[in-house]
């Protein structure tokens, strides 16, 4: 504890000296700011990761790199920087994604509600008798996750929800199942071709056209690059293989051995104990568990699809399932979604009468007070990634990418590992493709293979670095989905994630001069699953 509060004292005190050096300094964020659009522009959130890694805790570590960066906006001005601090980063993050804490405050009422039903407990049951192995209880694990592929906030806390219990029943970590729901969210979504995923990339790919001067659909383009998506697909493929296999490696390890001993959590837990437990009724059955969850999937995709304009008289998109998927926004429809599939769920379990309606209403709090330490980490990591923006990250990436045209077959790893950095800095995929497609696309001749495969290592980069950052919503999102502590999930992931990188990056320098996904992937998988039986009998070694 000493450590942890040193470390943190230290950089707090630090920025402070420097506030209070320059406090004259003129308090205009946009004059002479030596800044923005630098390196400087991605070393808060720098801060902020290497804090919370260092410390293991999260709140803090964010809070400072929130600060640095609005010292660094404020060139130093201390009325300036609390200002921003607020406005900017506090203020802004709350309205910006109002709509996202609403969906997780349903959700967590309707965990609440289920739980209190009985329905979580019959479906553990139902899952001890069906599902006979550990193996077992991470595949039916990575199914569902692939299963729920319409959006990643909803499928992180979809699936944390529903296999808590199965997973828990055959011991494994809370680490281990936090890892599987965040690989079959932003991975699978980046490759499902209706998705909300799916949709945001097709805003950045509209008007491009081949080599004829033909404009090439955004869907057919979206499609086109799929098969050179690497780290999506070898993510997947991963999480199947160390399944089979039987073995973990880095801090993983650690939390599973834990695990077997009992110890889901192995720190953590005290923090993480799910507070919408209540006393469960005894009559619950598995129906009461899918049903709501049913409605919720039904009702989510008609309320995205509603927002984007499918339904309305005039709109450009009505009738238009891929347009309105690509119109639409998830921080209203999925609220609303979770508004209805919750009235749905109240009326049903008291028609069912396993509860009162007072009973059910006692389940509002206890359902909001579960989702409080994802809410606070989400809270102030958008808050992080507003004071990213303002210091233009984006603009320092852009010029940085145009001085790399000269290496043209080994731009697609060179953008894969652009992407990777600014979506771990920044823990925002769809910020890091907004910024890099444009670019990319520009960059190499309308139409051709090679433009598809830049375009799929820019995507794929999103996806690596949004999945490595502990700043990043998804990852936070799959925390709370099971009920894991933010510090562990992150720790574990890492070296995972790292090695799917390494690969993906290799894959992406031979693909380069082959250019052609028939011979690519398949290298690329064999290079995974090479990868693989190396490490694993490094590991039985050194166990040995």
């Amino acid at each position: 504890m000493k450590k942890k509060f040193l470390i943190i004292a230290t950089v707090v005190l630090l920025c402070l000296m420097s506030t209070v050096t320059v406090f004259a300094t003129d308090g205009d964020a946009s004059a002479a700011n030596p800044f923005i659009a630098t390196f400087w522009s991605l070393v808060p959130p720098l801060v902020a990761i290497v804090l919370a890694l260092v410390t293991k805790e999260v709140y803090s570590s964010l809070f400072v790199g929130i600060l640095v960066g609005a010292l660094f906006y404020s060139n130093f001005n201390i009325v300036g920087t609390v200002d921003s601090l607020v406005q900017d980063g506090l203020i802004a993050a709350v309205s910006g994604t109002a709509g996202i804490f609403v969906f997780l405050v349903i959700l967590g009422i309707m965990v609440a509600l289920i739980n209190k039903t009985g329905g979580s407990r019959a479906f553990g049951e139902w899952a001890k008798t069906h599902i006979k192995s550990k193996v077992g209880a991470i595949i039916c694990t990575f199914i569902l996750g692939v299963l729920i592929f319409i959006d990643d906030y909803f499928n992180c806390l979809t699936v944390g929800s529903v296999m808590r219990p199965v997973t828990d029943a055959h011991k494994v970590s809370r680490a281990k199942l936090s890892y599987i729901i965040d690989a079959t969210a932003a991975p699978i979504c980046m490759i499902a071709p209706i998705s909300s995923w799916a949709a945001a990339v097709s805003e950045y790919t509209a008007g491009i056209t081949d080599a004829a001067g033909n404009e090439i659909s955004s869907l057919a383009l979206f499609c086109k690059a799929i098969p050179y998506n690497f780290y999506s697909l070898l993510t997947l493929i991963f999480v199947v293989a160390i399944t089979l296999m039987k073995f973990d490696f880095g801090p993983m390890k650690k939390h599973e051995e834990n695990a077997l001993n009992g110890d889901l959590f192995t720190f953590g837990g005290e923090v993480m104990s799910d507070e919408s437990e209540v006393e469960e009724d005894s009559r619950g059955r598995v129906i009461d568990l899918i049903l709501p969850i049913v409605v919720l999937i039904i009702v989510s995709v008609f309320a995205l699809i509603y927002v984007g304009g499918f339904f309305t008289a005039g709109s450009d998109f009505k009738g238009d399932f891929i347009g309105a998927f690509g119109d639409t926004d998830a921080t209203i429809g999925l609220p609303l979604g979770g508004i209805v599939a919750l009235l749905v769920t109240v009326i049903y379990v008291i028609c069912r009468r396993l509860v009162t309606f007072k009973e059910a209403m006692s389940c509002i709090p206890k359902g909001f007070i579960a989702m409080v330490p994802a809410i606070l980490i989400l809270t102030m990591a958008t808050a992080l990634k507003n004071m990213t923006g303002l210091l233009g990250s984006d603009t320092f990436v852009e010029n940085a990418l145009a001085n790399a045209g000269a290496l043209h077959n080994f731009l697609p790893a060179i953008i894969f590992l652009v992407a990777c950095g600014i979506a771990f800095a920044t823990g925002t995929s769809w910020g890091t493709f907004g910024i890099l497609i444009p670019i990319v696309l520009s960059v190499f001749p309308a139409g051709s293979e090679l433009m598809v495969i830049g375009m799929s290592a820019c995507l794929a980069g999103a996806v690596c670095g949004d999945h490595c950052s502990p700043i990043s919503d998804t990852t936070i999102m799959s925390s709370a989905g099971a009920q894991c502590e933010h510090v562990n999930h992150v720790s574990t992931q890492l070296p995972y994630a790292i090695t799917v990188a390494v690969v993906s990056f290799v894959s992406y320098i031979i693909t380069g001069f082959i250019q052609n996904w028939l011979i690519a992937l398949p290298i690329a998988i064999a290079l995974m699953l090479l990868t693989l039986v190396v490490i694993k009998l490094l590991t039985a070694k050194k166990t040995a």
